[in-house]
């Protein structure tokens, strides 16, 4: 009796917990979230973690019926930890805003608007530069621009970088 007493009570709270990950069941992580010991699915959705703790408590009610006490209380253990480890992710859930998963679809967008402006500027610096360099008499001031074009030249390279993880983000958001 008392055994029934701890499988509700270990029922109900996995209900709440549930309840709690709902609005986070379907979101797609970059990763996986948790300790392969813990888990054995891969997946980056939480839905595919409350999953398998949802059949591990199936697997410990019948086990516990059937009166196995070493399998029923690896099974109560693993559960215990995997419940433990979904708490943990709802409640550090806020804190994960800088995973680009989590972003919705305008803010990416918005994201790369602003890249692919910082880019037009780039080239429009890195030309009013190469213009300047062909006018440039004097030696130090044709080392300085060349300077300034290699520094804007990185930068182009790096915010066009960055564009293109936008746009593979993007691209995973919106599929």
């Amino acid at each position: 009796m008392k055994q029934d007493a701890l499988l509700s009570q270990l029922e109900h709270q996995f209900a709440e917990l549930a309840h709690q990950l709902s609005p986070l069941a379907a979101h797609r992580s970059l990763s996986a979230r948790f300790d392969k010991q813990l888990f054995l699915t891969k997946s980056t959705q939480i839905r595919d973690y409350l999953g398998e703790a949802q059949e591990n408590l199936r697997r410990l009610r019948t086990v516990a019926q059937e009166g196995d006490a070493v399998q029923t209380a690896w099974i109560a253990e693993r559960l215990v930890g995997q419940i433990s480890a979904l708490q943990r992710e709802a409640a550090t859930w806020p804190l994960r805003q800088y995973d680009s998963a989590h972003r919705g679809a305008s803010a990416l967008r918005n994201n790369l608007l602003k890249h692919q402006d910082y880019e037009r500027r780039l080239v429009e610096m890195l030309l009013s530069r190469e213009a300047q360099l062909a006018n440039a008499a004097m030696l130090t001031e044709q080392q300085q621009l060349l300077r300034e074009k290699t520094a804007l030249e990185g930068r182009l390279a790096r915010c066009r970088a960055a564009l293109e993880r936008l746009e593979d983000a993007l691209d995973r958001v919106i599929r």
